[in-house]
């Protein structure tokens, strides 16, 4: 099937399936019991909008299309037009999904997700395959291999970059402000963790930490270090920290916050949690900046959102990228799947994370979009904004 054929696929699935609403799909296999109404009128209605677009095809197309394809693709369509988690597996695709090894996988070092119909690069691992190929965060990965991202699942996506340790993946990349796509060809490797990185500013007035991620282990870290200082403030950047689980987040949180919400996961059919503040897990009132970026994501959002909502310290740097929610696997009688977003995170004043991001109350733009040459930030304004501010809290 032509490229062309494959992307009207996408979008005609996108439009009519997107018309249509969980609603008709779930009530008619009862997932969640939905049942007869006016919604459902408006189902079927839309139903059969898609049947008369789809005998259209089968009649008019160019050349006789496989309308197997054509169904795939609509239901791909339809998953991806709810947000970039949400995915639809075809039986062979849940398959390798299911049955994928979860230990000694070979990695390129990226974090990604879905941009504009496309896997856009959250941020890269220093030191990774990826940071040697001098990827970055803000490429958009046009293809792997042959395969377009525009045409695939994210969840599907994340496993063609996988693979064993030692080989390689050729990726179509698009690099801002530059118009010709780039071939890249990067080896995996094993998966490395990045080092917790520590230093004192001010006469160690001032403790600076950056966990590079979120995780069990490293919050525990962390909360030794906090511990463990005679530092008076503490500076804790965020900038480019993925992955980890939002609990993970919370948890960390929950060293800065002694009382209250910290945050909320919440969905349509999923009964509300509340994550509040335990005291007996508070470790410090110590002045505290956290310091964001477009590459803060997941559970460091989650971190910077309930600081920044309990007014306990500054969050310092650019929009975050809106990370925070919850997936279900629904199987299909076919052996197909649904990867569905079930819940997302809250922030304690109830915004979305998935939805809104975190917006720092101090705005600095990155080193590369700030235009004054001059400047005394030496290449790192947000850093330069958050030892300031620190600086001036008694």
């Amino acid at each position: 099937m032509s490229r062309f054929f494959q992307r009207l696929v996408f979008v005609l699935g996108t439009a009519v399936f997107g018309a249509l609403g969980l609603g008709f799909l779930f009530g008619q296999f009862g997932f969640f019991g939905v049942h007869a109404g006016g919604d459902q009128d408006g189902a079927y209605r839309q139903m059969s909008v898609y049947a008369q677009v789809l005998k259209r095809i089968q009649s008019d197309y160019v050349t006789e299309p496989n309308i197997t394809d054509v169904t795939t693709g609509a239901l791909h369509g339809l998953l991806e037009s709810l947000d970039a988690d949400s995915s639809y597996l075809t039986p062979a695709e849940y398959k390798i999904y299911k049955d994928r090894p979860t230990t000694g996988v070979g990695q390129i070092g990226v974090t990604v997700s879905k941009r504009g119909g496309y896997l856009a690069i959250v941020d890269v691992t220093p030191g990774s395959p990826a940071d040697h190929e001098h990827l970055q965060s803000g490429d958009v990965i046009e293809s792997i291999g042959d395969t377009s991202t525009f045409e695939a699942s994210l969840a599907v996506t994340r496993m063609m970059l996988e693979g064993k340790p030692g080989t390689s993946v050729t990726l179509t990349v698009v690099k801002p402000r530059k118009a010709d796509p780039d071939k890249v060809t990067v080896t995996r490797a094993l998966a490395q963790v990045p080092q917790l990185s520590e230093t004192q500013y001010e006469n160690s007035t001032i403790l600076y930490l950056k966990p590079g991620v979120i995780s069990k282990a490293r919050v525990d870290e962390l909360g030794a270090k906090i511990k463990g200082s005679k530092a008076k403030k503490i500076l804790l950047d965020l900038r480019d920290v993925s992955g980890g689980e939002e609990e993970d987040g919370v948890r960390l949180a929950n060293f800065f916050i002694q009382s209250g919400t910290l945050a909320q996961l919440e969905g349509q059919k999923f009964p509300k949690q509340t994550f509040a503040a335990d005291a007996g897990k508070f470790l410090t009132q110590a002045p505290v900046v956290v310091l964001v970026n477009r590459g803060t994501y997941g559970a460091a959002e989650l971190v910077a959102s309930a600081i920044e909502d309990a007014k306990r310290g500054d969050v310092v740097g650019e929009r975050t990228f809106g990370e925070g929610s919850m997936q279900k696997t629904i199987e299909l009688p076919d052996g197909a799947a649904l990867l569905l977003t079930v819940a997302k995170y809250e922030g304690p004043a109830g915004k979305k994370i998935q939805d809104e991001a975190v917006t720092p109350n101090v705005r600095v733009a990155a080193a590369d979009d700030n235009d004054d040459e001059d400047s005394p930030s030496k290449g790192d304004p947000m850093l330069d904004k958050g030892l300031e501010l620190l600086k001036a809290k008694g």
